[in-house]
């Protein structure tokens, strides 16, 4: 939920390490028994084509939170709001005004608000990470919607110059709370673009992905927001964290040294299944109807909520009778369209500044549309961006369903792919491995510097050439010949492995590679980029409220989301499927020894075991991709010149 150590209110991006502006001035107010001006903080930095001021908005419970107005200085037109609640502090808002990320919007006219969610920085009450959603059988209860709720009514009623009509935003945490602010919206909240909102901490974002802890994110991010009130990183003494988390060993040993101190870590610790805990968290069951305009934004290369945003999408869907529901998915990564252009992540080029496109012919037109009453809203359902082509493209919807077909992409002999299924062999008809907890595969080049830290690759590491890995005997690879022609994906990809493991638990990561071409001058020859992948943490191969011990040596089959993709294989690439039991140590290691609750493992249960991968005609490992025609896949490119105007 945090890209950067310096996140700023409002996108993952803006906080430069500036706070904001302090003005004398107090807001011409009805309700002047309401204001409360801050004084004190830190050296600030102006936003210098707007006045700020800071308030304390009372809550129904009368709590009061931290906010930051700014409204174009000599502004006397009506103009709506942008409004952003963050829990990462708000003092960088005043420089946030001054990067590209808002530029666009600036243009248009709006006053901004910031606002810390309670319990962060100056705000008062009771910081609850993830709070639930209110019981409303309760008149007095609160919640994240209720703030909101309650914020947006005091600004329509009290800030100058507003013309009574509120737009909603935010990336990661903020994207989340931007999301829970429509679920019972204030009238005046007209439109929302919640942006890599999480969506479920045990499916698919933060925490875990299908069950699997994510150990480093969710160690460092925790104790980041728990310690204090601030942003406190924690201190490790080493410089490499794959060495760190190897040494300090189970999660149990982590557990002990918290002594009890991090709210979140203790909640991981009991509640490792699916449990009334991390359901009550997931927003799905409240995506009932579509209550105010909606624009999902994600980044394909999200390393930390790519599952929330598409999740979101596709639940609302069922319920947008009215057709405001919208979707679009570009080459970044987690806030990555907040960037000065996206035309590159990592080593990999997109040949188009893709973030200050969007902003520009996507986003700005959006908010204009239906706080402005400006312009016609020319925006197909889905917008996605095709890697390997890249080129926009528009859909009627998403998942892609024109002009795609399900292909089975089988595992074979000699650790070759094709979409044919195996034939009766010779061999085994199998591939196998032995996955060592005590030498775990790393999930990046190591080094692994902290999440945080300055020089960390975290940002990009989605996009890290695999080959990295090669030479290890515990990671498998499965390659097809050179494509004669250029293979379109658009939609839902899945792995089905057939597998069984001398241990009674598993882990398996499945990674859908391009292989670029050895030959030629590019910097790029023989590059791996990952394209889709996942983890499933075998016990929960039947269902995730109720985990099952494997039965050693028994073949199961194991099916995992890899998500979706909209992407291009090209002609004189090559596919790669890659398997393993460990990413270490993005996902905490699996004893391989069943244990009710891995947060509770000895050192002892953690044991090598033998993994192996079946591709025999009974036991054919597969990946199902959506193939899009290559006219369905031109005919997308043409409509979305149309839809977006996007070069």
């Amino acid at each position: 939920m945090l890209n950067s150590l310096y996140r700023g209110s409002l996108v993952s991006v803006l906080a430069l390490g500036a706070v904001s502006c302090k003005q004398d001035a107090n807001l011409a107010l009805a309700n002047k028994g309401a204001v409360t001006q801050v004084a004190g903080g830190d050296t600030a930095i102006t936003a210098p084509n707007f006045d700020e001021t800071e308030v304390m908005i009372p809550m129904r419970d009368g709590v009061k939170l931290h906010t930051t107005i700014w409204a174009p200085k000599g502004n006397t037109e009506k103009l709506p709001i942008i409004f952003s609640r963050t829990p990462y502090g708000i003092a960088s808002s005043g420089k946030s005004l001054d990067s590209p990320a808002l530029a666009d919007l600036e243009k248009d006219g709006y006053i901004f608000v910031f606002q810390d969610i309670r319990g962060r920085f100056t705000s008062e009450g009771e910081f609850v990470m993830l709070r639930p959603m209110r019981d409303k059988r309760n008149p007095k209860a609160i919640d994240e919607s209720t703030d909101a709720y309650d914020t947006i009514d005091w600004l329509v009623k009290n800030v100058p110059n507003n013309n009574g009509r509120v737009g909603m935003l935010g990336t990661s945490y903020p994207g989340w709370l931007t999301v829970i602010a429509m679920l019972d919206p204030n009238p005046a909240l007209k439109a929302v673009s919640p942006r890599a909102s999480p969506a479920d901490m045990f499916m698919g974002d933060d925490f875990h992905h299908n069950g699997a802890f994510r150990l480093a994110y969710g160690f460092e991010y925790a104790t980041m927001m728990e310690t204090d009130k601030q942003v406190t990183p924690y201190k490790f003494d080493k410089p490499d964290l794959y060495d760190w988390y190897l040494q300090v060993g189970s999660l149990a040993s982590i557990a002990d040294s918290l002594k009890g101190k991090i709210p979140t870590w203790t909640n991981f610790a009991a509640h490792p299944n699916y449990d009334a805990f991390w359901q009550e968290q997931a927003v799905a069951p409240y995506l009932t109807h579509v209550t105010v305009p909606t624009l999902n934004i994600a980044g394909w290369w999200d390393q930390e909520d790519f599952f929330g945003p598409i999740k979101i999408y596709e639940t609302l869907e069922p319920h947008d009778t009215k057709h405001l529901n919208y979707l679009v998915v570009g080459p970044w990564n987690h806030g990555g369209w907040n960037g000065k252009t996206g035309e590159s992540l990592g080593a990999i080029n997109f040949g188009s500044p893709t973030s200050a496109d969007f902003r520009k012919n996507i986003e700005a037109p959006w908010f204009a549309y239906w706080l402005h009453n400006k312009g016609t809203l020319k925006l197909a359902e889905a917008t996605t961006f095709q890697a390997g082509s890249n080129q926009w493209q528009s859909h009627d919807s998403w998942p892609a369903r024109r002009g795609v077909t399900a292909k089975l992409l089988y595992l074979q002999a000699d650790h070759r792919l094709a979409f044919t299924k195996p034939t009766a062999a010779a061999d085994s008809g199998f591939d196998a491995y032995v996955s060592d907890p005590a030498n775990p595969v790393p999930y990046r080049t190591r080094p692994i510097l902290g999440t945080y830290a300055k020089g960390s690759t975290w940002s990009r590491w989605l996009v890290d050439d695999q080959r990295f890995l090669q030479g290890r005997a515990d990671v498998l690879s499965w390659t097809t010949p050179v494509l004669a022609e250029d293979v379109n994906i658009a939609g839902a990809i899945s792995a089905h492995l057939f597998a069984s493991t001398t241990g009674s638990d598993a882990d398996y990561i499945v990674k859908l590679i391009d292989v670029y071409p050895e030959t030629g001058t590019d910097s790029l020859r023989g590059y791996q980029l990952m394209v889709a992948n996942d983890v499933l943490r075998g016990r929960f191969r039947n269902g995730f409220e109720r985990p099952q011990p494997i039965t050693p040596n028994h073949v199961d089959e194991y099916t995992i989301d890899l998500h979706t993709q909209d992407y291009r294989f090209l002609k004189g690439h090559k596919i790669m499927v890659q398997v393993q039991s460990a990413w270490f140590p993005l996902i905490d290691r699996n004893p391989q020894t069943y244990v009710p609750n891995i947060f509770k493992a000895k050192d002892s249960d953690f044991k090598a075991q033998t993994e192996r991968i079946f591709r025999s005609p009974k036991s054919a490992s597969y990946i199902r991709l959506p193939v899009e025609s290559a006219t369905a896949a031109a005919a997308a490119a043409v409509e979305s010149q149309t839809h977006t105007s996007v070069p």
